[in-house]
């Protein structure tokens, strides 16, 4: 038996509701009304199920005689149990919706049959699932499929993809949907209660094979899928930045997009959820179609101003990653998958290993586009690809304002207080945005801790964006971890945003030592907390 996949899912509990499709006060119990339970066996068992994803699932296979266990499945490919808000990403695919991913004329048909309203499945759980579930047994009706059979689902779940390449929907059937059946997978609230299970199945899909590719010319490890979607870099061009981005479905669907000549799109590569997988479709040395922008500096830092108004096309390399900007986390085996990938392009290609030089798709293109989103964990991300190349500085330590982006055993954020603002209103912010608040004679800060093994003599640097309400004398103190004072270091941030500020170098103790920006300046501006580095 193959151990369980296991994310981590956000509570959906003061969403779903397997009594009613809207949130209710809670009442005082009742004696039940002595009427007769027209309910079926299978909807009476659905309903002792005690939990909250497993229970929607049991109710809507059995309502609409569909496998629960297929619904799962083709829900945790897709999002991972993940209740996500689609974001379009590619121009000609409507966003999808929901742990189903639901999207387009699919979405307006599950509701149709359902009896729900399409607003209803993209914002309510039980209605998306339902609605999945009314789909994929219209499906089974129309190919005339044994219901009885969960093998003989395969090609009702292909048709659910919206996949038109045979081969990927060959793959999305047998590497994804079945797989996931046969491995078995378990989610989990942040409290650590189980939200959702799917137990391990020996099942055999009854679809063609995928075919087997020949491997990538740039990155051995990489799938070779040509996309025709291309042109020539400028001659002279120097690839000098990766973009990020998230496909806003699944890796099956997102490369078989990318290569069908009628979506117009591309990217270079394409990071399956799990990381197990990676597809090229344009050569490196190629100009794929990933950013719908020309390149402006004053959102990257002040970083390569040179290229302002250039295509971003011209010079970047595009990563597509399985999954959705709105998830709240991203699977351990992708993000180390991508750092690999990265690493080796910016070997090849000699592009510097930092956060301006490897970005996301929202920041440079903001206008339209978000991913790969607030919890891509960039900090962590940037650390294994310099990890991977052999460039990380021994002790170097990135704490972000986003604990997403942290790794908490070396480093984390707390603020004090409610007047703290997580925002990304001003660009040249590090990671994925900022925490802001006006100043006052209040003990609120934003500590960032930072835990070092054996003591040691470190310099501090911090980021902040820059605007004209920032304080001119924004204090950054300095403690060590036995509670000493170090240092007050007051700053101008309306000055220097959009890069590292060193505030100085002090000699600290083994532990958790900490740099806090305080509230207490003068009054009527705004401090901003956003990195703090230590090296």
């Amino acid at each position: 038996m193959h151990p369980f996949h296991k994310p981590m899912l956000a509570t959906l509990a003061a969403a779903l509701s397997l009594a009613a499709c809207g949130p209710q006060e809670p009442t005082a119990p009742t004696a039940p009304a002595a009427v007769e339970d027209s309910r079926t066996p299978a909807q009476r068992e659905a309903e002792r199920t005690p939990y909250a994803l497993d229970g929607a699932f049991a109710q809507a296979a059995a309502e609409f005689n569909v496998p629960a266990d297929l619904l799962k499945a083709i829900s945790y490919t897709e999002t991972r149990w993940e209740n996500v808000q689609g974001a379009e990403e590619f121009p000609g695919l409507p966003a999808a919706y929901g742990l189903m991913a639901l999207r387009g004329e699919r979405l307006a048909e599950g509701a149709r049959l359902a009896g729900v309203s399409e607003e209803a499945v993209r914002t309510q759980p039980q209605a998306n699932i339902r609605a999945a579930a009314a789909l994929l047994s219209a499906y089974a009706t129309e190919l005339k499929l044994d219901r009885a059979d969960l093998g003989a689902w395969a090609p009702a779940a292909a048709k659910y993809s919206g996949i038109a390449n045979t081969e990927a929907q060959a793959q999305y059937v047998h590497t994804q949907v079945y797989d996931v059946l046969r491995k078995g997978a378990v989610a989990s609230t942040p409290a650590g209660d189980l939200a959702v299970s799917l137990m391990p199945t020996q099942v055999q899909a009854q679809f063609a094979s995928p075919l087997v590719h020949s491997m990538s010319a740039d990155y051995t490890p990489a799938i070779w899928r040509p996309s025709p979607n291309f042109n020539s870099r400028p001659a002279g061009t120097d690839i000098s930045m990766i973009v990020i981005h998230t496909c806003e479905g699944s890796y099956s669907s997102c490369w078989s997009w990318l290569v069908d000549t009628a979506s117009g799109v591309s990217a270079h590569y394409v990071v399956k959820e799990d990381g197990a997988e990676i597809s090229q479709l344009v050569l490196e040395a190629n100009r794929a179609w990933h950013v719908g922008a020309t390149y402006d500096c004053s959102l990257n830092g002040s970083v390569m101003c040179g290229m302002n108004g250039v295509s971003v096309n011209h010079f970047a390399v595009g990563i597509e990653h399985g999954g959705f900007a709105s998830q709240t986390t991203f699977p351990a085996g992708q993000i180390d998958a991508s750092a690999k990938l990265s690493c080796d392009i910016t070997k090849s290609q000699g592009i510097v290993r930092d956060s301006y030089h490897i970005v996301a798709h929202g920041r440079l293109q903001p206008a339209t586009r978000t991913d790969p989103g607030p919890n891509w964990p960039w900090s962590t991300y940037i650390s294994k690809i310099q990890s991977y190349c052999g460039t990380t500085t021994a002790g170097s330590i990135i704490i972000d304002s986003n604990q997403a982006n942290n790794d908490t055993s070396k480093g984390y954020i707390e603020v004090t207080g409610a007047s703290w603002v997580s925002s990304t209103n001003v660009a040249g912010y590090y990671g994925s945005g900022y925490y802001a608040s006006p100043t006052a004679a209040v003990s609120e800060p934003a500590t960032f801790w930072f835990y070092l093994p054996a003591a040691g003599t470190k310099t501090i640097d911090a980021w902040w964006t820059s605007a004209t309400d920032r304080s001119t004398t924004a204090p950054f103190i300095v403690w060590d971890a036995a509670g000493n004072k170090l240092a007050t270091v007051n700053v101008n941030q309306q000055l220097n945003g959009g890069k590292w500020n060193t505030l100085g170098t002090w000699s600290f103790p083994a532990g958790w030592n900490k740099v806090q920006l305080s509230r207490w300046t003068t009054a009527g501006y705004q401090v901003i907390a956003d990195a703090v580095q230590v090296r």
